[in-house]
């Protein structure tokens, strides 16, 4: 799944990764690909994440963790950050979800009744990046789809989603609805239904694997 997102990052772009399976998409990008990754606590050129033991502790993305800092990369406060997010600078965003719905809602900040630190930027990147990317597990520790019809959840943004990553499918969301574009090795069609909670529309012909 994560090497899988990575190949969505192409060079050139500036890409900001969300809080937690996100943060580990980098590590399938060639290290040579001339990437910008952004950072809204006010970090452009994130230079991937610290080896155990060599943690600088004034050099951390937006979700604590240890970070090292590209060559060119730069730091700016959290005005010049979110300009860079409201403006529409960023080409791409991964974020993480407890839902999305088949027209592109995403619902990844809060689930009533248990802590959640707040939303943080995550509405704004939803909102605003050119192209925004989900990645998750197709379904929750229960078994339960967490893609759905209509998120249930408290929603991040509206209409936000353009492609979905899971351990079982890629999914694009269109205007005409959920679009599967590959399954992933080992899952077959009729288990991939049986585990989405709303409609998959498949084109005829093999379906592409990853």
């Amino acid at each position: 799944m994560l090497a899988r997102a990575a190949r969505d990052i192409l060079p050139g772009m500036t890409v900001n990764l969300g809080i937690g399976l996100p943060t580990q998409v980098m590590a399938h990008v060639a290290p040579d690909c001339p990437v910008c990754l952004h950072s809204e606590n006010g970090i452009a050129g994130v230079g991937g994440l610290t080896a155990p033991g060599r943690e600088d502790r004034n050099l951390i993305d937006a979700g604590g963790g240890y970070i090292l800092c590209a060559a060119g990369g730069s730091f700016f406060d959290s005005a010049v950050s979110f300009a860079l997010v409201r403006g529409g600078r960023l080409d791409l965003t991964l974020l993480g979800a407890f839902e999305i719905a088949a027209n592109g809602d995403l619902a990844n900040w809060i689930i009533p009744g248990k802590f959640a630190a707040g939303v943080g930027g995550a509405i704004e990147l939803a909102q605003k990046a050119r192209r925004v990317g989900v990645l998750t597990t197709h379904t929750d520790k229960h078994g339960n789809p967490k893609i759905l019809e209509r998120c249930t959840l408290p929603l991040t943004a509206r209409g936000c989603v353009d492609r979905i990553y899971t351990d079982m499918a890629v999914c694009d969301v269109r205007p005409d609805g959920l679009h599967l574009v590959e399954l992933a090795e080992g899952v077959e069609l009729a288990e991939l239904r049986f585990a989405t909670g709303a409609p998959l529309i498949v084109a005829d012909g093999p379906i592409p694997r990853f």
